[in-house]
């Protein structure tokens, strides 16, 4: 009789078990662009669990790739993609309020779609209403408290204004028309914020509505219930004739023609930087904003904003940011189009393009009359050279090089 050699069987041992195992990942590369927490350090591992692995690919910082975040810092970004979208006759309206991004105080915003002349029905807020077209071409109207009103055709890249109170409506004229809302409060939603004409008269007795207008009361039988928030018309053809009040213009003028003008001269290249505040649209009192277009591989330079939160619509494009909020705190974010964020009061950041092929879009917003930045590069160039090397410890010759004019850009 043969008898197998206890070496033979260990060796056969290992041989099978090294078959059944499951190899090990490759730690020569970190695999956050595969939607894994894996480090080429070694840290990390698989995700065993359930994971939404299409978020993970899109968003590799939140798995751990910058070895420079730190400490806690909240979430800072919201996709109108995440929103719950309200669908009505003539088009449909999302939005991101306080609710859905708690850390933007100052800010809330909306997408919305009209069909061709579909209207946004007679409304006025308790608080200002701005507005980008994106798509298509609108039809704005206002009236304020003085009786100055305005009627005015809106085409991609128009922005309106309309400040506290202001009544006003949005008509589509084109096939399909959309545009950005951006309002001066965070929790829009809350009850006292929005008041719809229709609503409004549907809960007025029908004899005060007779004698408030001089009409009978059955012209007001068939006002909506519930209010329709939009609703399908056609294209007007008619004026107002006859005002006995003037038209708003000028100064006074609820709408900027963003691409009439020209885009601001900045130090560095790489994108288009286009400024939009009190400083050249006089109504818009309380948000300011900037469009901005980045080149692939571009970086908006470090800074901060001294005066307000900043909020942002991330219109094309991917891109990358990092936010900092002091006490080494730090937090790094991936964005895409359709993206919202906010970057809290103060809070150093950069926005980078992560496209090699494909310009980034967005537009910045702040609660404020104007448009304010402080560039990390600008500040030490203008501080004493020595001062700055020997708190950095950096060589002062670096210092010395720096450039004392604001880039915006970085190619």
């Amino acid at each position: 009789m043969k008898f197998t050699s206890v070496t033979a069987l260990v060796a056969s041992y290992l041989a099978a078990s090294a078959l059944a195992a499951p190899r090990l990942e490759s730690r020569d590369e970190d695999k956050f662009a595969q939607g894994l927490p894996i480090s080429k350090t070694g840290k990390g591992g698989p995700i065993s669990g359930g994971t939404n692995h299409e978020l993970d690919l899109q968003n590799p910082d939140n798995l751990g790739r910058q070895s420079t975040d730190n400490g806690i810092v909240p979430n800072l970004k919201w996709s109108f993609s995440d929103s719950k979208t309200r669908i009505l006759k003539g088009g449909w309206v999302r939005e991101q309020v306080v609710q859905d991004l708690p850390q933007s105080h100052d800010i809330s915003g909306a997408q919305q779609h009209l069909k061709k002349g579909a209207i946004r029905e007679l409304h006025w807020h308790r608080v200002a209403e701005w507005g980008f077209v994106y798509t298509g071409r609108v039809l704005v109207s206002a009236v304020d408290e003085n009786g100055k009103y305005q009627a005015e055709e809106l085409n991609y890249g128009d922005i309106w204004y309309f400040p506290k109170g202001v009544a006003h409506t949005v008509q589509g004229l084109e096939d399909e028309n959309e545009f950005l809302l951006v309002f001066d409060e965070g929790d829009f939603d809350k009850v006292g914020t929005t008041f719809n004409i229709d609503d409004w008269l549907a809960h007025t007795p029908k004899d005060i509505l007779a004698k408030n207008f001089g009409v009978p009361e059955s012209v007001f039988d068939n006002i909506p219930t519930p209010n329709p928030y939009i609703l399908n018309a056609t294209v007007s053809e008619k004026n107002v004739t006859g005002a006995v009040t003037p038209v708003a213009s000028g100064n006074s003028s609820f709408v900027y023609r963003t691409l009439e003008h020209p885009a601001e001269k900045i130090g560095g290249q790489g994108g288009v930087f286009r400024k939009i505040d009190s400083t050249n649209f006089p109504i818009s009192k309380t948000i300011a904003a900037t469009f901005v277009t980045l080149k692939p591989g571009g970086l908006r330079e470090l800074h901060w904003h001294p005066n307000a939160e900043e909020w942002l619509y991330f219109h094309q494009g991917t891109a990358r940011a990092t936010a900092f909020i002091g006490n080494a705190n730090a937090r790094t974010f991936d964005f895409r189009a359709g993206d919202t964020a906010v970057f809290p009061d103060n809070s150093g950041h950069y926005i980078e393009n992560t496209s090699k092929t494909e310009d980034l879009i967005w537009i910045e917003i702040y609660k404020s009359d104007r448009v304010a930045d402080i560039p990390l590069t600008q500040w030490l160039a203008l501080t004493p050279p020595d001062v700055v090397s020997q708190a950095l410890k950096v060589p002062i010759e670096f210092v010395e090089k720096l450039k004392k004019e604001k880039q915006v850009f970085v190619e």
